[in-house]
């Protein structure tokens, strides 16, 4: 049987140790087929699939960072988001801060949900929740009803992501997963992109039918994705062993022999979450994935507000919110396809966080009023952190095995790390310290894209450990080796 053929560092040790590995990291399933078959099929699943989830990610992005725009969108004639629900600063933060509660909390249970009651069926009635109540936000009145409807906009959107990320392991190999979730993710980077550009059209409506410009957005933003979700019920495939027909279905079966996860494997155990919750390597992972949730949650949040200070007013800031994103969204696809290519997502991991944190201590350290190079900083920033995140994601699932132990582990880690991980975002970034450049959080940022670029270098090294190891004791027999 023909298959690809990586080239990297860990193919060097196979060799050095004289032992006789499948070079693609698998044992050899008993059906045979051709690179250009295979190949075939990786092009029909990807226009099948890859599209529908990138569209369904960026609606939810969209519908959900949606209310950095609102919260400075005509400011400067007071009819704002956090002035007409009469927030102030701190009680705006706690609404945003409930969302990442929700967002945390249900992740897990999600997950277990999207296997029993099939893709479609699950992420179908998530998307039209979200969009549903993303429309409802165009009507509150007050702090309270804010928090209230963005708890529960948490709840809705916080099993997608996960979801998505576990749902490509029911289809794709390891070695092919980081830049499909990269393709997903990046349409995030593209949300925010086309969020502020948008959010600038749609502040021209500011008094339209008696409603301020910030309700529209909510109302004009919600809708695709509740018409969005009759589509995906029906469209989007669960299963390549139910999906795909003939020799088509054979390769693939025969592909994911041993990496993917099954349809037909049992859900989750006590045991399977006992095993998955002990794994003291995988807290490594959850650890680096909530050091880059920070900066990731917070640009999110405050890319609008970070322009404004670089000398950027009202409608102006949302515009020049666009240039980080579309930035991101190249590098993040080109850094996850590498990533995969060389099996190298540890350095890659570690090598874009070093850069995003030199951008973030570049905008703190760089005089206030420069603001050409401190934007250019912000665009660097922006990249470093957001190429981070799917190398991690692929790197993850890579190197769990079982289906339960997969959708657990993955569900843990943006819970986790992407729930919890982004609380501190809300908060880092001061109103009262924009004259000054948001010192606090530049340096937060910084902080943990830094711990980001050691933890990820230490959990690569301690592979590189493993697996020379499993070599050693493999007596010559092919083995299953973690991947980098």
């Amino acid at each position: 049987m023909a298959h690809s053929v990586e080239e990297t560092d860990l193919d060097k040790e196979k060799q050095l140790d004289g032992v006789q590995v499948s070079r693609n990291n698998e044992f050899t399933p008993e059906f045979e087929y051709s690179q250009a078959e295979e190949r075939a099929l990786l092009r029909k699943q990807d226009l099948t699939i890859l599209p529908l989830c990138a569209a369904i990610y960026f609606l939810c992005y969209l519908d959900r960072s949606n209310i950095g725009n609102a919260r400075i969108l005509n400011s400067s004639t007071h009819n704002d988001m956090q002035t007409e629900t009469h927030s102030t600063q701190y009680q705006f933060n706690i609404a945003l801060m409930v969302f990442l509660v929700a967002y945390a909390t249900f992740e897990v249970p999600s997950n277990i949900l999207l296997k029993k009651l099939r893709p479609s069926r699950w992420i179908a009635f998530l998307m039209f929740s979200w969009g549903a109540i993303t429309m409802g936000l165009g009507g509150v009145q007050s702090f309270h009803a804010l928090a209230a409807v963005r708890f529960i906009l948490g709840a809705s959107e916080a099993g997608l992501f996960p979801g998505l990320v576990y749902y490509l392991t029911f289809w794709y190999k390891s070695d092919e997963r980081s830049v499909r979730v990269a393709s997903i993710l990046a349409s995030a980077t593209l949300a925010g992109a086309f969020g502020g550009a948008i959010a600038y059209g749609i502040g021209h409506m500011n008094g339209a039918s008696g409603l301020s410009a910030w309700r529209w957005l909510f109302i004009i933003e919600g809708a695709p994705s509740c018409l969005s979700s009759l589509f995906v019920l029906f469209f989007l495939p669960d299963y390549p062993e139910e999906h795909l027909k003939g020799r088509e279905r054979e390769i693939a079966l025969a592909r994911l022999k041993v990496e993917g996860s099954k349809r037909h494997h049992r859900s989750m155990t006590w045991q399977d979450a006992k095993t998955t919750l002990s794994d003291w390597r995988l807290y490594g992972h959850y650890l680096i994935y909530f050091g880059v949730s920070v900066p990731f949650s917070s640009l999110s949040l405050f890319t609008p507000s970070i322009t404004a200070g670089l000398g950027y007013k009202d409608l102006r800031a949302q515009l020049m919110s666009v240039p980080p994103y579309a930035v991101a969204y190249v590098t993040q696809i080109v850094v996850s396809w590498s990533a995969d290519r060389f099996n190298a997502r540890g350095i890659h991991c570690a090598v874009f966080a070093l850069i995003g944190a030199v951008g973030f201590i570049a905008l703190v350290t760089l005089p206030v009023d420069a603001y050409q190079h401190r934007y250019g900083c912000l665009i660097l920033a922006s990249a470093g952190s957001f190429a981070c995140v799917p190398p991690m994601l692929g790197w993850l699932s890579s190197n769990v095995y079982s289906t339960a132990s997969v959708g657990l582990a993955i569900a843990i880690n943006v819970s986790v790390g992407g729930g919890i991980g982004q609380i501190p975002g809300v908060w880092i970034y001061k109103k009262e310290e924009a004259a000054r450049g948001y010192p606090t959080g530049h340096w937060t940022n910084a902080g943990m894209l830094l711990m980001v670029a050691a933890g990820a270098a230490g959990l690569r090294v301690w592979y590189g450990y493993k697996n020379r190891r499993l070599l050693r004791e493999s007596n010559g027999q092919e083995v299953r080796l973690f991947r980098l």
